[in-house]
């Protein structure tokens, strides 16, 4: 599987830790344990963080070659503060060197030449214009792939109007509960929320064949063939949530990809994204055989 994510790098400050990370990076790096070639499009600083982002990313297995290093802005920084269950919060300094993304002919060349699958994208460095311009146009360039549309609403970095242009172009769209609930009570106001309801009014607005929804500890649930089915998650001792939804992405992409029956790709999916969540670090070291092992752990 070909699969070409545009977005954020950037580095999570966990104290006086630091991992790589970023939605479209986390993404890309479990893909790519998946046998899947992946090629990110983002930018870094001329700085110490953007340098060691270039490194990390090839021992991470990752091609640099559409990774720009710009001097007039820094390194993207997240910097993330965890509650007593792992949950995760985020101040993103912005404007970052993920903001200054650029592209040319050479690059749209080499794109083409690909011939990518799959384009996955998130809304966060979408919010800068420049970048969701390049997006369409690699839309363009690569009529034949279809649209992996990770939303990751963080505070501050989003707007609804941008949510729809971009749910409109998404062939699979991944979002959490709450995501889900705060876009329906945008919709439908005071309505009690229901998520069926979201999910077949999303889908049919947007024209999106599959719309995958993360639970948290409880799961998923897919929307797909006019249908919603729940899928239990797995029980496992928290380090923190940072990345998990990324991984989950990869494994729920992989799965689909592949043909599998939707109960395998979300079993498979809820596996994956648990296990990241019991260690530290957005893309830790794991093993497939740990993945089928927690599969086997689903009720």
């Amino acid at each position: 599987m070909q699969i070409v994510s545009i977005g954020e790098v950037l580095w999570d400050v966990f104290g006086e830790k630091e991992f790589l990370g970023g939605a479209p990076l986390n993404f890309s790096a479990h893909l790519h344990r998946l046998d899947s070639s992946v090629t990110l499009l983002s930018a870094v600083g001329a700085d110490a963080r953007g340098n060691l982002t270039l490194k990390t990313m090839r021992n991470l297995g990752l091609t640099t070659e559409m990774v720009h290093t710009v001097a007039e802005r820094p390194t993207g920084t997240a910097i993330i503060v965890t509650d007593s269950a792992g949950n995760a919060s985020f101040t993103i300094d912005r404007p970052a060197a993920f903001d200054c993304l650029r592209m040319d002919d050479a690059l749209f060349e080499r794109l083409d030449s690909l011939q990518p699958g799959w384009i996955y994208f998130g809304t966060l460095a979408l919010t800068e214009e420049c970048t969701e311009q390049i997006l369409l146009q690699l839309l363009q360039h690569s009529p034949q792939a279809k649209r992996f549309y990770d939303m990751n609403l963080r505070t501050g970095h989003w707007n609804l109007p941008l949510v729809l242009r971009l749910s409109a172009l998404a062939t699979v769209l991944k979002l959490n509960d709450t995501e889900a609930e705060h876009l329906f009570t945008l919709t439908f106001g005071t309505r009690e929320f229901d998520l069926e309801e979201f999910c077949r009014h999303w889908s049919s607005t947007y024209n999106i064949e599959t719309i995958c929804v993360t639970l948290g500890s409880k799961g998923c649930a897919v929307f797909h063939a006019e249908a919603l089915q729940a899928f239990a998650g797995v029980s496992i001792e928290v380090a923190d949530t940072v990345g998990a939804g990324d991984a989950f992405a990869a494994a729920f992409l992989h799965g689909l990809d592949a043909g599998w029956p939707m109960a395998r790709t979300a079993a498979f999916a809820n596996a994956l994204g648990a296990l990241v969540a019991s260690r530290e670090g957005a893309t830790p070291v794991w093993q497939i055989d740990e993945c089928l092992s927690l599969m086997a752990t689903q009720v």
